[in-house]
């Protein structure tokens, strides 16, 4: 029986939405913002929307594409950079070599200076050797050595720099003038990035607000068979009684009674199943809304006379494919990508290509070189410009480029193939939707029929003319067109949806 069909199907829902619970603080807010009042569709799909943890992690996705569009742009601009440090010598720095500074007159120096003037070296000794200039001598040899020590002094602290601690620093500035595109690449790789995430968050979104449409239609198709339910219960009811009193004229017999009451005991538990899977349906519903699963919301269509109201299907499958392929978000992602691949087949590209960019810099130190070593804080600046030409990397570079343009290729051949499969998707889709129109208007008329046979067979059991097996074969008729109606209505409902989805119509943020 469709009842019990829709029974499992409201517990598979329930199954399948368990695990996508919301915090239960913003499943109150939400609650309260419902009120008491009838809730339109619109309502449950705003608040999954707002609420899914997969639309969630799509829009931070689309943020972090965003800073990454921003990061790239920042490399036009110049850069600009602090580096600095301490450095601790062992040894100080010495301009001049031990040998290069002044030997002082002694014994040693003046024997080597007879050695390479006798003449000279002789009126020396003679001189050393009278009494009377001797001490003449001995005395300007002395004012000679004070005067070799005190220069050698002079040398050693005007050659020699205390580099034991150096505190150094620059700040640098680099403008990229060239870099072979790779900087305009990235800014186009950056911008493709964000397109496919929001794009990705849109498919994402359609998905919820598909999910939303089925729950939300199988609580007013459950409700529904709950009045369908009702209604039999209460038709068996009435029978029953009936039948008895003609048990007790003698007019039925005790089966008669108890093929009765055995369809009245089936319709009852009928019942039971219908409404618990009703709440099962609403705890779905309310579960992929962020609403508490207590919450039991009204539905503002779960009242409605007509199920459903069904629009003309030939006004909403369109002729040109392109629109649809623009439309799809999933494809938009597609396209996407494969701008993505090309970019990256342009910065391997660069990887070839000559770079230039102009440097900046403002050196500075302690001790500084700029005034002979001195223990002061000192720089200076510096200009310049640096270029990088690749020369020989042994096909490296290259086949780096020439697999960039691999994946470039794999993905649009990727977008092929998924734009054949959607044009067949909408196909079927539209196949569909006039399957449930078609449906739908057949068991309208059988509805009609089955109330009509339904009414005859009961007024033919008041005249004595039909039996209860002919009562309860028309109310079982009955029962099934009503429930089929109910199907067909939903069915439609839905293939509308669906209809929407595979066109790229059912969610659009850029709208």
């Amino acid at each position: 029986m469709m009842i019990k069909t829709f029974t499992r199907r409201a517990a598979a829902v329930f199954l399948a939405f368990a695990a996508c619970a919301v915090p239960a603080v913003w499943a109150q807010d939400n609650a309260s913002e419902l009120g008491d009042g009838p809730v339109p569709l619109e309502e449950f799909r705003r608040l999954a929307l707002q609420n899914n943890k997969q639309l969630m992690i799509a829009r931070t996705r689309i943020k972090k594409a965003e800073y990454q569009n921003k990061e790239a742009f920042a490399a036009y601009l110049p850069a600009i950079d602090f580096a600095g440090g301490y450095l601790y010598n062992q040894k100080n720095i010495s301009l001049l070599n031990s040998a290069d500074y002044l030997q002082p007159i002694d014994q040693a120096y003046l024997a080597g200076v007879a050695a390479k003037y006798p003449h000279l070296g002789q009126t020396i000794q003679g001189l050393m050797q009278d009494p009377q200039t001797a001490p003449i001598v001995n005395e300007a040899l002395g004012i000679a050595n004070d005067l070799v020590g005190v220069t050698n002094n002079t040398l050693r602290k005007s050659t020699s720099f205390d580099i034991h601690n150096v505190f150094f620093g620059a700040i640098t500035l680099t403008q990229p003038v060239f870099m072979g595109g790779k900087i305009v690449a990235m800014n186009k790789i950056t911008h493709a990035a964000r397109n496919a995430a929001i794009a990705m968050h849109d498919s994402e979104a359609e998905n919820v607000i598909y999910a939303v449409d089925a729950a939300y239609w199988l609580v007013v198709s459950l409700k529904a068979k709950e009045k369908l339910a009702t209604s039999f219960v209460n038709l068996l009811d009435s029978l029953s009684r009936n039948v008895n009193l003609m048990v007790r004229e003698g007019v039925a017999t005790r089966s008669d009674a108890l093929s009765v009451e055995v369809k009245l005991n089936e319709a009852q538990v009928d019942l039971t199943k219908v409404q618990n899977g009703l709440v099962l349906s609403r705890m779905a519903l309310a579960q992929v809304c962020g609403l508490p699963v207590d919450a039991q919301p009204r539905l503002a269509d779960e009242d409605s006379e007509e199920t459903v109201t069904v629009p003309e299907a030939s006004d909403v499958v369109p002729a040109d494919m392109q629109t649809v392929f623009d439309n799809r978000p999933d494809l938009r992602a597609l396209t996407q990508g494969i701008e993505v691949a090309r970019q990256e087949a342009n910065v391997a590209k660069a990887s070839m290509m000559p770079q230039l960019a102009l440097v900046g810099a403002y050196q500075f130190s302690n001790p500084n070189m700029y005034n002979g070593f001195e223990k002061k804080f000192n720089g200076a600046f510096s200009v310049g410009a640096m270029l990088t030409v690749p020369l020989w990397h042994w096909g490296g570079n290259y086949n780096k480029y020439r697999a960039a343009k691999c994946d470039r290729i794999a993905m649009e051949l990727q977008l092929q193939d998924a734009q054949e499969l959607v044009t067949l998707q909408v196909r079927q889709a539209s196949f569909k939707n006039k399957e449930a129109d078609k449906t739908y208007r057949m068991t309208r008329t059988n509805l009609q029929k089955a109330d009509e046979n339904l009414r005859t067979a009961t007024l033919a059991f008041k005249e004595g003319v039909a039996t209860s097996d002919n009562v309860l074969e028309a109310q079982t008729a009955w029962l099934k067109a009503h429930s089929e109606n109910i199907d067909a209505a939903i069915d439609v409902r839905l293939c509308r949806v669906y209809l929407s989805k595979v066109l790229g119509n059912l969610y659009n943020s850029q709208q």
